[in-house]
């Protein structure tokens, strides 16, 4: 997938969309006689024109222009075998079974899934369940039912504390708190009766793939919604060794437990860059969206607008956070569309699929009944259900069964999904019935097959769709091959490229110094005297904090001008400079070394070197393509389009 970027290079991003009022068959222009719609043009363009920041982009004509390097390209990938290659046609054929898992669902019945997740977020659901664990295929489950009803009705009389401390073995049996869930944190069926079941009460024994449970439902709540925060974080790995992560973040504690601002302390020592130009704030989040658990927790869990947390540490760092605003969960419009994906990756979306299978049989005319299926029910013995049936050898193999679509089945097709059916079978059926079940799970997986493989030609906007990632796929491909890599690997040419442009690349001026920050001025005032005298930074620590009170914070290191230390107005020079006033604490800073602005290596600036090369080098090697490649463009039928597009 993440070779689809390749689309958006040169801006050329492929998106479905109305085709407008040129001809289906209208061609704009020809690559070696290979045609180009110019119904496929205004799609592009259309697409495009929000994206695109580059005024000059928006002209048709310059667009064009972009639109033919980008078919010369594809043209010169097929020329070279690129959609040949077993790698891409099986990334290609991925990316078209997951794509077409959107158009393999019945949209009424994702709509009402999509509802009820929407009702079942709205909630969270304190539970506890007993569980007797039998295999998702077991046959006979008479034992494990009763040794679940034994529990259930022990939970009722003798309280959860003791049927756990006397049944919970972790294996066979668990007696579990579950604490506090919402929707799709559960299996389906565990949701259901978790979400049915009364606030108080114990379900009636039900069965998942783990086997048979009882829930006892203790709470509902409302969903804890969207919280923002800020936050001021110390990394857990420093590279300034003097840096010890826990005792920075108490410093810091300190100050504002001594009264400064956290959002002032944010900016200058939070060492989550994205956030402390902002004074530590975050965008607002829900529950589950985090990589860190505990920093949701915390955030979750502070009651009153402006608290601000203790210190504590998640898996990234130490963190101290505030609470600006809590919301609740976002109304259903807005979140609709992420629920339909999630509802399709469950295991509701089975509910999904028997409802597309049904429509699909219409569709295709199949029905369930077919008058072969007699014979087939001569053909199973006790066999199958030991998993040891075989396809007899006098099976009519070449009869035709069903017909979907225009492709049709033979009985060896039944045959072959009985034999490789038969594993799934958990529990002993009479020949009919076996069949009759075996029938409507060979139709249903024939029928979505079949839709699926058609779907390019079925579907207008399933067509669009997969063609972008084709093209998309076979140019990432070309690209790095002729382009990236070959720039890449060229280290003569880039270092040439270096020395001629080598002006360009620079480090800005920067100091090795030591600063020190704190609220009070005269804290600062003998910082800035135990500097002139040549005092050690430990020393000056010790002699100014103290364990009760954090009154100085030193920063040391290398720094340029942009640092967050720093005024604007700040001037780098060697020795101690005057106490200066910065996001609301005072600081000092004794400079040790000013490192004028100077030239990279060809090592520091090999990045923007090979990104400024490939540049010119595709440049050539477009034309390069435009020599090798005829392309005639129709006028009339541009004219044709640049009159639709501006209209």
């Amino acid at each position: 997938m993440k070779r689809y970027i390749i689309v958006l290079i040169g801006l050329i991003a492929f998106n479905t969309l109305s085709f407008g009022q040129i001809k289906g068959k209208d061609v704009l222009f020809t690559v070696n006689n290979e045609p180009v719609f110019a119904n496929e043009f205004i799609r592009v363009y259309n697409k495009n024109l929000d994206l695109v920041q580059d005024e000059s982009q928006k002209d048709v004509d310059q667009y064009l222009n972009l639109f033919i390097n980008y078919k010369l390209k594809l043209a010169e990938a097929k020329t070279l075998g690129f959609d040949k290659k077993p790698s891409y046609l099986r990334e290609f054929e991925s990316y078209k079974k997951q794509l077409s898992k959107n158009y393999l669902t019945d949209s009424n019945v994702t709509d009402a899934l999509v509802k009820e997740a929407y009702d079942r977020i709205s909630y969270d659901v304190y539970a506890r369940h007993i569980l007797v664990r039998i295999d998702a295929h077991e046959k006979d489950t008479t034992e494990a039912y009763n040794k679940i009803l034994g529990l259930r009705e022990r939970l009722l009389k003798e309280g959860f504390d003791k049927v756990k401390a006397s049944a919970h073995n972790g294996n066979t049996i668990f007696v579990e708190d579950l604490g506090y869930f919402s929707g799709f944190k559960m299996v389906y069926e565990f949701e259901n009766e978790a979400y049915k079941t009364p606030v108080g009460e114990v379900s009636k024994p039900f069965r998942t793939q783990f086997g048979y449970h009882v829930v006892e439902v203790l709470d509902k709540r409302k969903s804890r919604g969207e919280v923002t925060v800020g936050h001021i974080m110390v990394l857990n790995q420093q590279k300034d060794s003097t840096v010890i992560p826990e005792v920075r973040i108490n410093e810091i504690y300190k100050l504002i437990q001594q009264g400064q601002e956290f959002e002032d302390l944010a900016k200058q020592f939070s060492e989550d860059q994205s956030s402390a130009r902002n004074g530590g704030k975050l965008t607002p989040f829900k529950s589950g969206q985090l990589a860190s658990v505990k920093f949701e927790n915390e955030a979750f869990n502070m009651k009153n607008i402006g608290d601000i947390s203790e210190p504590f540490q998640s898996d990234y760092g130490w963190h101290i956070i505030k609470l600006y605003e809590k919301t609740p969960l976002e109304p259903y419009e807005d979140v609709r569309n992420e629920l339909e994906q999630r509802v399709k990756r469950d295991s509701r979306s089975k509910l999904i699929n028997a409802s597309m299978s049904k429509n699909l049989r219409k569709k295709y005319n199949v029905s369930s009944k077919n008058s072969a299926l007699v014979y087939f029910q001569t053909l199973v013995d006790e066999s199958y259900f030991n998993k040891a049936w075989n396809i007899p050898e006098t099976l009519k193999k070449d009869e035709q069964l069903v017909t979907i679509g225009k492709k049709t089945f033979t009985y060896l097709d039944f045959a072959n999904h009985l034999k490789a059916s038969q594993k799934s079978v958990s529990e002993k059926l009479s020949p009919q019935d076996l069949i009759n079940m075996q029938y409507d799970a060979f139709l249903d997986k024939e029928v979505l097959a079949y839709h699926e493989e058609n779907l390019e030609f079925e579907n207008e906007e399933f067509a669009n769709i997969l063609n972008e990632y084709r093209e998309g796929l076979l140019l990432f491909d070309l690209m790095e091959s002729k382009i990236w890599n070959a720039v890449k690997n060229d280290t003569i040419a880039l270092k040439n490229y270096y020395e001629a442009n080598k002006s360009k690349y620079t480090w800005p001026e920067r100091i090795d110094a030591i600063v020190i920050t704190s609220a009070n001025n005269d804290y600062i005032k003998k910082a800035k005297k135990a500097l002139e005298n040549n005092m050690g930074i430990d020393d000056i620590k010790a002699q100014l904090n103290t364990k009760a009170q954090q009154n100085i914070i030193v920063t040391t290191g290398l720094m340029a001008r942009e640092d967050q230390t720093f005024p604007a107005t700040f001037v780098f020079k060697k020795g101690i400079s005057e106490i200066y006033e910065h996001n609301k604490s005072f600081h000092v800073a004794k400079i040790n070394e000013v490192l004028p602005e100077s030239t990279k290596s060809f090592e520091d600036a090999q990045g923007p070197v090979i990104s400024e090369y490939q540049t010119i080098y595709e440049d050539n090697w477009l034309k390069e393509l435009t020599a090798k490649y005829k392309i005639n463009i129709n006028k009339d039928v541009l004219e044709k389009v640049k009159s639709q597009i501006h209209n």
